[in-house]
Parts: structure tokens; C-alpha cells; sequence
């Protein structure tokens, strides 16, 4: 089925080349279907690349899906022009008197900073309780898991002194619906200096470390009720994400090594060289989420969404 976006949205163009369908909201009104409604927080500088990915990935279920794109209000990307910005996304401000059946907030290039630093972080502190009350299941990427873990449990992530960079295999460590169709082994695309430490989730009696590794950290967690997710991966990237981040940092004069298990021989020359082994599980976490965790549980009237009871009271007395 098909994802509900604006009819000139630019990543609309795209999508329909890969023969994914879209279509506008006013023909998905004449449909006797109840749309999943999911908000897309785009945390990420190149909102329109980003948005693009997240799309893809939520177009791949029988569902049909209709799809806000959210921006802070308190800092505004200096990467994507203003007419998208303002055509195209909402602020919080926007849509905190809404239900959502499900919500992703992407990863952020701050991930060195103190979270208190980050310029926006008070209002990401009120999205994120938002999502307690407003959005029956939420999916936290790269930066904004680590964020979200640190606000709703006190769980600290710590900084690598070489770059976590190129695919990277995992083990299914907790069997859940999450991971249904997974092979014992997957791949996942990283770019981060941080992480969270295995033995912090393991600890924490509300959360599931579903894939990690002593190398990389927590790389999947999932809440005792199954109603948030944290993926420190990418299982979004393209391609030529990883390869354009290390041509970036070279250029910048970044000591970055070469993506791991990511070019054949280690052969940077060309992009030909990349062979993608992440898609299918890609497409098989997201399609699992929206089927699973969010169509099967969301209630049928989005106005009937109950509070997802989490632990920030306890780190409140941890404190």
C-alpha cells in the first residue's frame, strides 16, 4: 500500500522511480481504510536525503500510511533551503495536540556534546514526553536512541576514540516480533563516535537488548512493553550514504579509516565496489515494526492512545 505524502514533495519523484506508490492525501480520503498516522522528527541536516530514506522504508507493508515531517523550532537546519522547511515540515508546536499510532526521531550530528549543550535539547525533552502520551510506538535512531535512553532511564553513552564506521554483523540475542524473518546473523550500517554500553541495557529490568556487540555496543533495545525502540544502526542508509560521509570527513581532514566491511578488498576507488548486505533486513525491521508492534496493538481510534508508562520518574530518584 502506499505512503500518503504531498503530491510535490520532492522525495515523492524518487520513490515513484523505484516503483514505490505514493499518493496524495486527497485521493487517500476516498479510500474506507484507517491510515497508520506517523510523525517523522528529522533531526538529520539533510532533511530531504533523510526523509527520502525513512519513507522508503515505511512504504514496504500492506499498510497505508500518512506520514508528518517535524522540525525543531528551536534550531533551524542550515543544510536544507527554507522553502522545505516550510512547505513541508511542522513544528512541534504544530502537532502536539495530536495522536499518533507511531513516531521516528532520526539521528543528529551532536552526538560528542553533553546532551544538556545540545541547543535544542529542552524541546526535544518535551517531544520525547510527548511521545509518552501522544504516540502509541516510537522508534529512536542513532543519536536520538542514546538521547531518548539517557532521558527516560539515565543511561549514559560513551564516546570511542576511533569512529564505530562501516557494516557490521550481529547476533538476534532476544527473539522478539521485532526481528521475525531475521537470519541468526544480520547487517547494519554504523557512523557514530558513541555508544551504549551492553551492560547498562542488560541491567535495566524494563529493556531488551535484542543485537549488540562488545565492538559497537547496544546496536537494537527494545522496551519490556515493546512500544519504543532504540537502533544506534542505520538500517536506512543508502548505498552511498557511507561512502559519501567518508569522502566528507577526508575532505574536512578527519583521520576517519576506511568503512569496514563495507568496500570489496577495501577498495575506495569507486562506489562500484559496495556491496549492499543490509535492504532485506532493513525492509524486514520496519515492515515488522509497523505490522506488529504498531497495527496490531495501536487501538482503532487513534483518540484512545494511553500514556506508555516508562522509567523517567525512576532516574528522578536515582538522581
Amino acid at each position: 500500500m502506499p505512503v500518503i505524502i504531498p503530491s510535490d514533495l520532492p522525495a515523492k519523484e524518487i520513490l515513484e522511480k523505484e516503483r514505490i506508490i505514493t499518493i496524495t492525501p486527497q485521493r487517500a480520503k476516498h479510500q474506507d481504510i484507517r491510515p497508520l498516522r506517523i510523525a517523522i522528527l528529522n533531526l538529520m541536516p539533510k532533511k530531504e536525503e533523510t526523509e527520502t530514506q525513512f519513507l522508503r522504508m515505511l512504504s514496504n507493508t500492506p499498510l497505508q500510511v500518512y506520514v508528518d515531517l517535524i522540525r525543531t523550532s528551536s534550531y533551524e537546519s542550515k543544510n536544507t533551503c527554507k522553502n522545505h522547511l516550510s512547505k513541508f515540515y511542522r513544528t512541534f508546536d504544530d502537532i502536539k495536540h495530536k495522536k499518533y499510532d507511531a513516531m521516528i526521531i532520526t539521528g543528529a550530528p551532536v552526538e560528542k556534546m553533553d546532551f544538556e549543550e545540545v541547543q535544542y535539547w529542552k524541546e526535544l525533552q518535551e517531544i520525547f514526553e510527548f511521545a509518552k502520551t501522544n504516540v502509541f510506538s516510537t522508534m529512536f535512531i542513532c543519536w536520538a536512541s542514546q538521547a531518548a535512553l539517557y532521558h527516560y532511564y539515565g543511561i549514559k553513552k560513551y564516546e570511542q576514540a576511533d569512529k564505530i564506521f562501516g557494516v557490521f554483523d550481529y547476533r538476534v540475542q532476544h527473539e522478539s516480533l521485532l526481528t521475525k524473518g531475521f537470519d541468526d546473523i544480520f547487517y547494519t550500517p554504523q557512523s557514530r563516535y558513541t555508544f551504549n554500553a551492553i551492560d547498562d541495557i542488560i541491567n535495566n529490568e524494563e529493556l531488551h537488548l535484542v543485537a549488540g556487540s562488545e565492538e559497537t555496543g547496544a546496536n537494537i533495545v527494545l522496551s519490556k512493553n515493546q512500544r519504543q525502540i532504540y537502533v544506534a544502526g542505520h538500517f536506512e542508509y543508502d548505498k552511498d550514504t557511507l561512502y559519501n560521509e567518508y569522502v566528507r570527513d577526508k575532505g574536512q581532514g578527519l583521520d576517519t579509516a576506511l568503512p569496514c566491511n563495507y568496500f570489496a578488498n577495501d577498495d575506495d576507488s569507486s562506489l562500484d565496489n559496495v556491496t549492499v548486505r543490509w535492504r532485506t533486513y532493513a525492509n524486514q525491521l520496519f515492515s515488522n515494526w509497523l505490522n506488529h508492534l504498531v497495527y496490531q496493538e495501536t487501538p482503532f481510534d487513534i483518540n484512545e492512545i494511553s500514556e506508555n508508562v516508562v522509567a523517567t520518574s525512576q532516574r528522578a530518584e536515582a538522581e
